[in-house]
């Protein structure tokens, strides 16, 4: 057989070689890009579950492997990045579980797993490192993105604001890169129709502050006003409201893979036996390109991603998926 971008072939030595498969995959089909494990359950957990057990093909895309993360399981610490520096191999199988609660059977890591490392937080001497996300060619990056768009020809994209949704440089990058991936996909004509950012409507900030205030777990301690937050999108903003409070275990049960860096008192937890299904179940999206489809309500909040699209009907293409032999 003969060689595939310079790899070896049968009966040589070295790398698998990469083969693509022409196939036929559901009709509608969901990307999302996060910056380490764990982000994809806390910010879009119920949405994936959601989109997932309604037969939507659902992509992960996870840009680093979160080597920097806090170590919140004690019998672990030897893991952290000043120690033995496991920890984003032992995230990696925390990631497989909480795919496997999401009910999500799609995910890769950008450019593969390793290849960018979890930058730390902004300002940290870890920004600097030479493989860390934050210092990454933006087109080179980007690219590994577009490969996995060819072959799952999303219609939708789902990844953070241009302030990665609080500041951090690696959800600064990913918000960076899939962009740049959208437009690198449009000159060959294989962009996403929409693409959303995560957000936190003011009006479900603003309950929250009133209702924690007299908290003794308090995740709002010391803010007095929501401007003081890095986050926060005025309601009109808000193009979309994700109810997938059917989901809602999936997303506490993925939330919960996710041992070392979401204690087991954490108060997310908390906030879900306040408010139940509704915290975790209800995620919201700002639209940042295409069409906004119907909706409801004073602001029209669309109830699915996939509002206004057109996305079956017999001159839908089949799409290529790689695999490896």
């Amino acid at each position: 057989m003969a060689d595939l971008r310079g790899r070896v072939g049968a009966g040589g030595y070295g790398p698998p070689v990469r083969v693509t498969i022409v196939t036929t995959l559901p009709d509608r089909r969901l990307l999302l890009v996060h910056a380490h494990p764990d982000d994809e359950s806390i910010g879009t957990g119920s949405t994936m579950a959601h989109y997932a057990a309604t037969g939507v093909h659902v992509t992960l895309v996870t840009c680093t492997l979160g080597e920097e993360g806090e170590i919140h399981v004690p019998a672990l610490a030897q893991l952290a990045a000043a120690e033995a520096d496991q920890l984003g191999g032992y995230r990696m199988g925390e990631l497989a579980a909480a795919c496997a609660a999401l009910g999500v059977t799609d995910h890769r890591f950008l450019g593969g797993a390793g290849r960018y490392r979890d930058s730390g937080m902004m300002g940290l001497s870890t920004n600097e490192h030479p493989r860390a996300f934050w210092q990454a060619d933006l087109d080179e990056a980007a690219g590994h993105l577009v490969e996995i768009m060819r072959e799952v020809r999303p219609q939708v994209l789902i990844t953070y604001d241009d302030n990665g949704f609080y500041g951090h440089p690696d959800h600064i990058q990913a918000h960076r890169v899939a962009m740049r991936a959208v437009e690198l996909a449009a000159t060959e004509g294989i962009a996403p129709a929409k693409v959303y950012w995560t957000a936190m409507p003011r009006s479900v900030l603003e309950a929250g502050l009133t209702h924690f205030a007299e908290s003794s777990d308090n995740p709002f301690a010391g803010i007095e006003d929501l401007s003081e937050l890095p986050f926060g999108s005025p309601d009109e903003e808000i193009a979309a409201r994700i109810d997938a409070t059917e989901q809602h275990a999936a997303k506490e049960g993925a939330m919960r893979a996710h041992a070392t860096q979401i204690p087991a008192t954490s108060w997310l937890y908390s906030i879900a036996g306040n408010f139940g299904a509704e915290f975790m179940g209800v995620e919201y999206f700002t639209l940042a390109m295409g069409e906004k489809g119907p909706g409801a309500g004073p602001y029209g909040w669309e109830d699915d991603l996939f509002a206004g699209l057109r996305v079956d009907g017999p001159d839908r293409a089949p799409v290529a998926v790689a695999g490896q032999r």
